[in-house]
């Protein structure tokens, strides 16, 4: 108590030890000379004078420095009146720079925030502008070519109306899953959570992406055999979705003659992990932090063989949050990456449910 004492008063403590000196000096040979008051009792007065002076001073520098202060915060509309008050202010300029520097550091913090916000925002425009504008001078292009006679060409006009409506279709893609994010971000998608098999889930994906699997001749499979059901709670349709995404990237960025390997495991008492698996080409790690983001290509050439909207691992991240889960991405460059999630186990007294089952 004694230190806090010493640095908050120090400036009104040597106020008022030199007035009473000063007083003490100047006017004790005068009480000598020329009055016959008893010597203690002006001691006792400059005492006297050194407690009244410390508390004047003392009163008005803290008050002062306080109106300064909130000044400057209302004149630049920094700070909340609210969160300045008298108490927190006083002639310690230690504490009081110690406030400023936390304060001027929590509004450092606070702008490289926007810097980055407004980053993204840009980069999220540019992405979007490039995702729509591709297919739509495709759509432009083949269009005008029937306009300026093409069209007498039937073999031409069928093939260029079937590569238009290819357009068209990427396109319906990407709004369609741009919807979905924005739904999924509000919350005005609805999950329609009920308890379903998830091994059967896993194989129906399988069937869908075979034909696509066959194409890069990568092998679909399981880590093991699941000859029994295992129930899980969540959207089923959503949960497709995620594991479509994941199993279909697995393709796109496969190697030839590859696998991906789809495994179910016990996380914690009332947790499931599914864990999505492939030998392909691996993230580096510089990619990962941002594979989640909307748009983000690790290929930066613009190229887009693979097809896509960009919004794939976004979608997923979102569907598996609204599910308050979690997904996480291990990946080793040039060895394969591996894409898992968290699924709550659906209680024993819903297998007995027959509406349950699949």
């Amino acid at each position: 108590m004694s230190v806090k004492f010493k640095k908050t008063y120090k400036f009104a403590l040597k106020a008022s030890l030199y007035i009473m000196l000063y007083g003490f000096v100047l006017v004790m040979p005068l009480v000598i000379y020329f009055t016959t008051v008893s010597w203690w009792l002006y001691i006792i007065h400059s005492i006297l004078v050194f407690f009244i002076s410390f508390f004047i001073i003392q009163y008005r520098v803290e008050h002062f420095i306080y109106r300064r202060v909130k000044k400057i915060y209302d004149n630049v509309s920094l700070l909340e009146h609210t969160e300045l008050r008298s108490k927190a202010v006083t002639t310690d300029m230690q504490t009081l720079t110690e406030e400023i520097e936390k304060f001027a550091t929590n509004k450092k913090i606070e702008i490289e925030s926007l810097q980055v916000r407004e980053e993204y925002r840009r980069d999220y425009l540019g992405n979007i502008s490039h995702e729509l504008k591709t297919p739509l001078y495709t759509i432009q292009s083949y269009l005008e070519t029937l306009q300026d006679g093409a069209i007498d060409d039937l073999d031409i006009r069928d093939q260029y109306l079937e590569r238009a409506m290819q357009g068209v279709d990427r396109l319906t893609f990407i709004i369609k899953d741009l919807d979905m994010i924005s739904k999924l971000e509000t919350g005005a998608l609805h999950l329609e959570v009920g308890v379903f098999d998830i091994v059967a889930c896993i194989q129906e994906v399988f069937y869908f992406l075979e034909y696509k699997a066959k194409q890069r001749h990568i092998t679909l499979m399981f880590d093991m055999s699941y000859d029994m059901p295992i129930y899980v709670k969540g959207d089923r349709d959503r949960i497709s979705q995620v594991l479509t995404n994941l199993v279909s990237n697995s393709i796109k960025y496969g190697k030839d003659k590859g696998t991906t390997e789809v495994s179910i495991e016990d996380l914690v008492q009332n947790k499931m992990i599914i864990r999505v698996t492939d030998n392909g080409e691996g993230i580096k790690k510089e990619h990962i932090p941002r594979l989640f983001e909307r748009f983000y290509r690790i290929d930066k050439t613009g190229s887009r063989q693979v097809g896509g909207s960009g919004l794939g691992l976004s979608i997923v991240k979102h569907i598996v949050e609204a599910h308050e889960e979690h997904i996480y991405v291990e990946s080793s460059y040039g060895y394969g990456s591996e894409f898992s999630f968290t699924l709550e186990k659906a209680p024993l007294d819903a297998y007995a449910d027959p509406l349950a089952t699949d």
